[in-house]
């Protein structure tokens, strides 16, 4: 073929052929080269994409994530173009040139599907509605969340000053590992719950399992793992074998260990709570990290919260709270032991943070996800771990210089 050739053949692949790597954020160890391959991915992302969000020939359907995170990969990139869906691809800032940025582009191509994470709607939290309040968003008919749990705070935010109170609201689990969505409503069809991932889709076969490797059942706790293969599944990671086997198949053997815990509720919805690293142990209670924030980011004076645990020789673990007061607000004295008070009354006294320390901002990575493992270094007071995927390395020395002030 010439170089100015209009069309360019194709070229036949095997099912299994490798199709691209991506190295996870490391927002607990040190990234992971995962393997996906050629038929497999295109088959699971073009399926949920379609189904999840409800595609239609007139959609303009917009995921507000980076491109190089797997959400990019998956669903602003290969998805939707299998599906041939008309995308939006924004590639800046949520707050340049003005905070109302999202919302002129919502309302310009008038977007109709917008997928994002639950730090995004949480920053727009933190700013007021008013923002979007200044642009016409009927054209919204669906609206989805990514990356992480949502609090139910935020989910009912999103919905209400975002949806117009009309939108379902599709809270979707998977991972870089996963390929594609998991656990996931299905709009129209799922009875929706704030704050919840609700059902795995068709076909995946998730449960939560107890220390001991046994399935629990509704009303249960424990570790998310999926019982059979799904199409868009990891291969491996790339060149280390024997940490591929280590990380997600030596907990419990046959099944998949997603490193995430969960619980069902009674009616066999599922919760997610984070990493495993982020559900703590305090004088033998199991507390999740996604508890405490989201009591945090109840309070009205409170625009994000990220907790961890810290080792304690009385309780065994201690809860440390990184909390963003809306408004640019400094912390005080008195607003602590209020966040405390607060804290205790939502979920228990149990749960009230040994120390919280205030910030202007919380660590992210470029994907905009938490960094609770530096986090954790910083309450451990140890040395900081690898800080090459943080948007903004000067965040995290700050919180340093702050909690170090507070002991």
């Amino acid at each position: 073929e010439s170089a100015d050739a209009p069309t360019c053949p194709c070229e036949p692949m095997d099912s299994e052929d490798l199709l691209f790597l991506l190295y996870t954020s490391g927002t607990t160890a040190k990234p992971k080269g995962i393997v996906h391959t050629t038929a497999g991915y295109l088959v699971g992302v073009a399926t949920t994409h379609h189904y999840i969000f409800d595609v239609k020939p007139d959609s303009v359907y917009w995921c507000a994530a980076d491109i190089g995170w797997v959400t990019g990969h998956s669903y602003i990139v290969y998805g939707p173009l299998c599906n041939g869906t008309t995308g939006v691809i924004y590639e800046s800032t949520p707050d340049f040139p003005d905070k109302d940025r999202w919302w002129q582009i919502v309302e310009r191509y008038k977007v109709d599907i917008l997928y994002t994470a639950p730090t995004a709607i949480r920053t727009h939290m933190k700013w007021g509605p008013e923002h979007a309040q200044e642009h016409d968003l009927s054209s919204l008919r669906l609206l989805g969340t990514v990356g992480e749990p949502i609090n139910p705070e935020a989910w009912m935010w999103y919905r209400e000053h975002i949806g117009g109170d009309r939108c379902p609201v599709v809270d979707t689990w998977w991972q870089t590992e996963t390929g594609m969505i998991l656990i996931t409503p299905l709009p129209g069809v799922t009875t929706a719950k704030p704050g919840s991932a609700t059902k795995p889709f068709p076909g995946v076969e998730a449960a939560v399992y107890d220390e001991q490797g046994n399935e629990v059942g509704p009303g249960g706790g424990g570790y998310l793992v999926l019982k059979r293969p799904w199409p868009a599944m990891l291969r491996g990671i790339h060149n280390d074998h024997e940490r591929y086997v280590e990380t997600y198949w030596s907990r419990f053997g046959d099944v998949y260990f997603a490193g995430d815990g969960a619980h069902i509720d009674e009616d066999g919805d599922f919760w997610l709570l984070g990493r495993v690293d982020d559900v703590m142990n305090v004088s033998g209670h199991r507390i999740s990290t996604i508890e405490v924030e989201s009591a945090l980011v109840d309070h009205p004076e409170v625009a994000e919260s990220a907790v961890c645990g810290r080792s304690d020789p009385r309780t065994g673990q201690a809860i440390v709270a990184y909390v963003t007061l809306k408004g640019g607000a400094e912390g005080t004295i008195e607003k602590l032991e209020e966040l405390r008070e607060h804290v205790g009354r939502k979920i228990g006294p149990i749960a009230k943070p040994a120390n919280i320390v205030f910030t202007p901002e919380l660590p992210k990575t470029r994907s905009g996800k938490i960094m609770r493992r530096l986090l954790r270094d910083v309450a451990e007071q140890r040395e900081l771990g690898d800080t090459t995927t943080l948007a903004d390395p000067a965040v995290v020395e700050e919180i340093k210089e702050r909690a170090s002030s507070d002991q």
